[in-house]
């Protein structure tokens, strides 16, 4: 979103109306490209956990709305950032809610509105909606937060490690290596293996789930990018 100069994404007018050409184009990307679901049967899987928390990378979660089917009811955590103020543009129109705030470096999240955030969602879980959120803290590509899974922890939800890729895409030269998807795409969704977080789990437990949350995110990265780009194709 860093395309456009400050002075026009911080208008509101602006805001909206990237908001819905973000959106309509997206739409465009998933209804023209032939998504592979890893495990085939994902859904299924799921359903028994729900509701969830779906971790993604940041800069790898353009098309996770799409994710969404009817009967899911979800929220998204979204910065407060002038950026965030598009994508939850985007979001909103594309059928989920969202939650403002985000995390930081390590457990002081009141900078950026991590506390009412972290509540919000403990909230929206224990009220049957589903939660998506980027495990990545700020500026800080491919390195799992805590906040994840003290999210985890304190709600009793599993953490579901996902990935969507396609074959046709951009690369932005940006902090997180923002992928920009393209239409008439191969593409791929991979779940990993649900991730539970203790109750009684301290920190040197909380520090362990935080390294394998970053190693399976990493895991099911690779694996949407390979099947994506027909490394291994069946």
């Amino acid at each position: 979103m860093r395309l456009l100069p400050k002075r026009v994404t911080i208008a509101p007018w602006a805001q909206k109306a990237i908001g819905i050409a973000a959106c309509n184009y997206l739409r465009l990307v998933w209804k023209t490209s032939r998504f592979i679901y890893e495990p085939a049967d994902l859904y299924d899987r799921v359903r028994p956990d729900l509701p969830v928390i779906v971790a993604v990378w940041h800069g790898q979660h353009f098309l996770t709305s799409f994710l969404k089917r009817d009967e899911h009811r979800v929220k998204v955590l979204i910065s407060r950032h002038r950026d965030g103020e598009i994508n939850a543009i985007v979001a909103e129109r594309l059928g989920a809610e969202t939650i403002r705030g985000s995390g930081d470096h390590n457990r002081e999240f009141l900078r950026k509105g991590g506390v009412g955030a972290f509540k919000a969602m403990l909230h929206a879980l224990r009220d049957g909606y589903n939660i998506v959120m980027t495990a990545d803290v700020p500026k800080v590509s491919q390195v799992a937060g805590l906040g994840i899974v003290m999210l985890a922890r304190a709600s009793g939800r599993p953490i579901y490690p996902t990935a969507i890729a396609t074959s046709r895409r951009i690369k932005l030269n940006s902090w997180d290596s923002s992928a920009v998807n393209l239409p008439f795409s191969r593409g791929a969704v991979v779940m990993g293996e649900p991730i539970r977080v203790p109750a009684d789990a301290d920190d040197a437990m909380l520090e362990a789930v935080r390294l394998h949350v970053e190693a399976q995110l990493n895991l099911v990265t690779a694996r949407a990018y390979s099947i994506a780009d027909g490394a291994d194709r069946e």
